[in-house]
């Protein structure tokens, strides 16, 4: 059996970024029970802080192998930003998708960047990725525009790609390579 790979503690300069533990659900609660927030995520928002809970849980119960969400810290407060993650990770194809949700308060001051630009680095190097890939709702103009920033190419829209509330949406399909990474950020 493959031992599942180490979720680390993630350092840049403003920023921590740690395995999330169910005591962040009051944090995490300020972006996932916002409903402007979650408008382009994939679940309708949290009622309350006990089903915010709920969702870290399930983010816990799955192998590091294929899923890990990382908690998004201030470095010099502690407080709750928002969080990155990685999921369908799949180890044989060198291939996963990341995901960012940064809470309102800390918008338009480049978190996002920072801390997805850590996570890519942790794919990177210690999952030995080659594809990255974002999937985002065309209506969702910042985290197109992040994704770009941080080296993503659009490659293609994917119809009725996934359910919210029994309503079909539509995803753009974003990539980032391996090789692209570096150049453009060391």
């Amino acid at each position: 059996m493959i031992e599942p790979p180490p979720v680390p503690e993630l350092h840049t300069p403003r920023l921590t970024l740690r395995r999330i533990v169910e005591a962040d659900a009051p944090g995490l609660h300020l972006a996932y029970g916002d409903a402007e927030t979650m408008r382009f995520w994939d679940s309708l928002p949290s009622r309350d802080e006990a089903e915010t809970a709920v969702s870290i849980r399930r983010s816990l119960e799955i192998n590091p192998q294929w899923h890990a969400m990382f908690a998004v810290m201030l470095r010099t407060t502690g407080a709750f930003v928002g969080a990155v993650n990685y999921h369908f990770r799949q180890p044989w194809t060198r291939r996963l998708a990341v995901g960012w949700i940064v809470a309102r308060p800390w918008w338009q001051q480049g978190f996002g960047a920072e801390a997805a630009g850590a996570l890519l680095d942790h794919c990177f190097t210690a999952l030995d990725t080659h594809r990255v890939e974002a999937h985002i709702e065309p209506g969702n103009a910042a985290s197109r525009h992040l994704a770009k920033r941080l080296g993503f190419q659009q490659e293609g829209l994917m119809r009725e790609w996934l359910f919210v509330d029994g309503e079909p949406r539509d995803m753009l399909l974003y990539a980032l390579l391996r090789p692209d990474w570096r150049p453009a950020h060391d």
